[in-house]
């Protein structure tokens, strides 16, 4: 197997955490030295399965914070909108049906979700326009189409994982649902690239814990590494529901479900290491913060922005960034929390970041869920909007 890195990352956000960037190294190491074809993810058994597009039995795609989206681009006729994170479509058809003569652009890199956009701009002759690839490619997607930087109008940055993406067992992005231990977004476009399967059973028990640490903030890291370790030596682990159990059975079985979302239901304890393996797969944080960074330089004066984020990690990436933050300079653990400062400290923060921002809020705080969307569309529970305009 070759080992492809992920195809754009900032060299020093990769230092996410040292412990995480030495774990891409030794997986590119081993999965070269293995013997070809004999992957110990689901590249040997299960990557035989096509990538099915959605199924038509499927609940319909609900978009996260609709009426809030809409309200806050306030997309105007004839203007051009960028959905960086098209997906289902929800947002995109929802502002195709609200705005007359709106232009979509319509991005995503995983090849399920543009057959979908390809489908809505037979529908919508003219005003879709699909874009395969990832957030890092995203300028020069745009170069190709001859759209120049500072011509958009509006940017929609939905980040994560689609609900298509989860409701498709053969991705394997759910813990809820058995399938191969894939979670690459990219689907097939980069078959070399390690997938989820391939991280559990080739890093050791030290860099497994970084990643959970890290990319999770998973408290038990070293517990569950240490279970992941000890299980593989057995039998290799290629699937979702067996690294579920895997997980499960390093903790008491009162403590599987102890824990709770915001609606207060039980959690499963493997929640956070899915998070960790899907961020880790698809290097999301790096991602990220490249589309945001494509978002400034696409957006025109005035042009706007909303990010939504669905876990602390990402929102604090935004956070920073639309302060003008110099992400590339912070520390190793530059998406923890911050330490607390002295009030004085903060107002001198700020205003360095008003002085230096290329953004100017919409609104001061972050934006949530009102209770009744919660309620309709629970996966959207945790989600943040962060809306701003460009200076």
């Amino acid at each position: 197997m070759i080992f492809q890195m992920p195809m754009h990352s900032n060299p020093v956000l990769r230092r996410t955490s040292l412990a995480v960037w030495r774990a891409w190294r030794t997986l590119k190491l081993r999965l070269r030295s293995s013997v070809a074809g004999a992957s110990s993810g689901p590249g040997s058994l299960d990557r035989s399965e096509e990538l099915s597009v959605a199924s038509n039995e499927n609940p319909p795609h609900t978009p996260v914070m609709l009426k809030e989206v809409l309200h806050y681009l306030d997309i105007q006729p004839a203007q051009v909108v960028l959905d960086m994170t098209f997906g289902g479509g929800g947002h995109t058809g929802a502002i195709l049906n609200a705005v007359p003569e709106v232009t979509v652009l319509a991005l995503d890199r995983d090849p399920t979700a543009i057959s979908l956009a390809q489908q809505l701009a037979k529908k919508h002759s003219g005003r879709v326009k699909p874009l395969l690839g990832r957030f890092s490619e995203l300028e020069t997607l745009l170069s190709g189409m001859d759209i120049k930087p500072g011509s958009i109008d509006a940017v929609l940055l939905d980040a994560g994982c689609s609900s298509m993406q989860m409701d498709q067992a053969e991705r394997g992005f759910a813990l809820s649902k058995d399938g191969p231990l894939d979670m690459r977004m990219d689907g097939e476009r980069y078959p070399d690239m390690p997938c989820a399967a391939d991280v559990v059973n080739t890093l050791d028990q030290q860099a497994l814990a970084s990643i959970l640490t890290a990319y999770g903030e998973e408290r038990h890291a070293r517990k569950i590494a240490s279970a992941i370790v000890e299980a593989r030596r057995v039998n290799p682990i290629t699937r979702t529901q067996q690294l579920a159990s895997v997980v499960a059975g390093s903790f008491p079985p009162a403590v599987i479900y102890a824990r709770k979302d915001r609606l207060h239901r039980p959690a499963h304890v493997a929640t956070k290491t899915f998070q960790a393996l899907r961020i880790f797969v698809n290097d999301e944080l790096n991602e990220l913060h490249s589309g945001l960074c494509a978002a400034r330089s696409a957006l025109k004066p005035g042009g706007r922005l909303c990010v939504i984020t669905f876990h602390s990690l990402e929102d604090r990436l935004v956070k920073r960034f639309l302060k003008g933050e110099d992400l590339s300079n912070l520390d190793q653990y530059h998406f923890s929390p911050r330490k607390q400062s002295t009030r004085k400290e903060k107002w001198a923060r700020e205003e360095k970041h008003v002085r230096s921002s290329y953004w100017i809020p919409v609104e001061k705080k972050v934006i949530t869920p009102e209770k009744d969307d919660v309620q309709e569309n629970a996966r959207g529970r945790s989600a943040k909007l962060r809306a701003v305009l460009r200076r």
